[in-house]
């Protein structure tokens, strides 16, 4: 998140207001987009993203009508057409973010109107990050709104109900009274579990990895209901990107439940990281044999450890997916991959002796290395 939050907060300048303020004009002619753009450009500097846009925020707020209603009624009137499935909401439409804002700042005193707004706002951009205030200031309202959101036509709309209520969306502030309680959440999550929509499925399955992280086994329980009673492959990809830190940890009860068995039957007698040593940029192959020791068929989930190096020699280590793989009885099976060691805006490489692990259902069977070279 931190790399693409660094892209979007260079669009957040005096170009922006520009951009803005003369959709704004458009619909309220008065409105002053060189003033806006002006006061922008001298108040951005040096501000990460969210400050950037509470600056464009703060502006609209400073030049739209007094009466809230008013003013949000304009900002409605700028908004486009709806987004389709697939068009992103930080690509297509970015530039509204400080609209969403301006709701989440100035609206709590019109929870109704700017609810409505949310709604609205959410089908050509999002409403993830300004629904999160309306949920602790007006519960009760909040919460009937998303369920309806979660029941709507709009992949948009159904989508925002989950995000918006995820206790730990990246960029947000933490929602406390769903870490502490999820279950408000999981009603809100039931309609979606199968949904049509990659797009609402992808939020609530991260909305219940959420989950896992505070209340393991509530996520366990309700996953299996799910899958006991709505046996469609969207619930099935759901369950499984849901519980993917459960099964990344070796969790016996997420792995069976994704159908892995029989991990201590299995045995990696080979696993080889080439080359030995690279430089930034460049990929290792990882090869691993894998026997299945049995007498009977197994399906395992296997993943590699990269344990990155740090500054000062700590490592950190990172579960990457390898393959869940289906063996016969004493089956032998070699699978290989290539590991490509980029530089990201998340991820800073230091020199040295990076370790990977083999894991066959969460527990580790075998070790390489592989030095890495700046």
């Amino acid at each position: 998140m931190a790399g693409q939050e660094y892209g979007l907060k260079r669009h957040f300048n005096e170009d922006a207001a520009v951009l803005i303020g003369e959709q704004v004009r458009a619909v309220s002619p008065n409105f002053d987009v060189a003033g806006y753009a002006a006061d922008t450009a001298e108040r951005i500097p040096g501000k990460e993203l969210k400050d950037r846009v509470l600056v464009l925020a703060e502006g609209l707020r400073e030049r739209l009508p007094a009466d809230y209603p008013d003013a949000v009624e304009l900002l409605l009137a700028i908004l486009g057409p709806e987004l389709g499935e697939g068009d992103g909401m930080f690509n297509t439409s970015w530039y509204l973010m400080p609209v969403a804002r301006f709701v989440e700042e100035y609206g709590l005193e019109h929870p109704e109107v700017s609810l409505a707004a949310l709604a609205e706002i959410t089908r050509r951009h999002t409403a993830e990050y300004a629904v999160r205030p309306y949920i602790e200031a007006h519960y009760e309202l909040t919460m009937r709104t998303l369920a309806e959101w979660a029941r709507a036509d709009s992949h948009n709309l159904r989508r925002a109900a989950s995000e918006g209520c995820r206790p730990r969306l990246p960029w947000a502030r933490t929602l406390h009274r769903f870490v502490a309680d999820p279950a408000p959440v999981l009603q809100i999550l039931e309609p979606l579990r199968s949904d049509g929509s990659d797009y609402v499925r992808k939020s609530v399955a991260n909305n219940l990895n959420d989950i896992t992280k505070d209340h393991p086994d509530l996520a366990l329980e309700t996953a299996a209901r799910w899958l006991a009673e709505s046996d469609t492959p969207e619930t099935a990809w759901t369950v499984k990107h849901g519980l993917r830190t459960l099964v990344k940890k070796g969790n016996p009860r997420a792995l069976a439940l994704l159908g892995a068995t029989g991990g201590e039957h299995i045995a990696v007698p080979d696993v080889r990281v080439s080359p030995r040593a690279i430089t930034l940029g460049e990929s290792v192959a990882i090869r691993v044999e894998l026997v299945n020791g049995d007498e009977r068929p197994h399906s395992v989930t296997v993943d590699y450890v990269v344990h990155h190096v740090r500054q000062g020699g700590k490592a950190i280590p990172k579960v990457f997916k390898f393959a869940t793989v289906d063996l016969a009885a004493g089956e032998r099976r070699t699978l290989e991959k290539a590991h490509k060691v980029k530089e990201i805006q998340t991820r800073r490489y230091y020199p040295g002796e990076h370790v990977i692990d083999i894991q066959v259902n969460g527990t580790v069977m075998a070790t390489d290395r592989f030095e890495l070279r700046l």
